[in-house]
């Protein structure tokens, strides 16, 4: 069986907010370095709003970057086919992405990262930048919903 999908576009709004959460998700603990840096004013209490503000700016240096770094992605023409209006075509061997009916890529399963199934939507993993994004509502039926549930449940990305 072959799920297809409605023709969606990616907002690159969306994509810099799913890229930045999933980064915060995986490089969480990149935090604690700042933190044991700020704790040094415990022990200089004369450099203490040094250490702090030194540590805060490191935090939010972190994220604006990697938040610059997926903005301009959305920005580079070879990243555009990301962006476009695009059909995807799911089965058990691959995700076809189709532009038009004769120009398209394929994925096949073992190059995707990771999987999650969000509250109104599928996301799968390539890497840090490439992503994709299947809403629910771009799917045909309840039933091509169930039958990715159990994509994903056998190719083990989601339990």
């Amino acid at each position: 069986m072959i799920i297809k999908t409605k023709k969606y576009q990616l907002p690159k709004n969306t994509y810099v907010k799913i890229a930045l959460t999933n980064l915060v998700k995986k490089q969480w603990w990149y935090i604690f370095g700042p933190i044991l840096f700020g704790c040094i004013a415990i022990f200089l209490p004369e450099y203490k709003w040094w250490f702090i503000v030194t540590a805060i700016i490191a935090v939010v240096g972190y994220i604006l970057f990697w938040a610059i770094q997926f903005t301009g992605v959305t920005q580079l023409p070879q990243n555009q086919i990301m962006f476009d209006k695009l059909t995807y075509e799911i089965d058990s061997r691959q995700v076809l992405i189709k532009l038009n009916p004769k120009q398209g890529s394929q994925i096949q399963w073992n190059m995707v990262v990771a999987a999650e199934k969000t509250k109104d939507a599928y996301l799968l993993i390539i890497n840090k930048a490439q992503i994709i994004h299947l809403p629910f509502k771009i799917f045909n039926s309840d039933n091509d919903i169930r039958f990715m549930d159990s994509i994903l449940k056998r190719k083990e990305y989601i339990k």
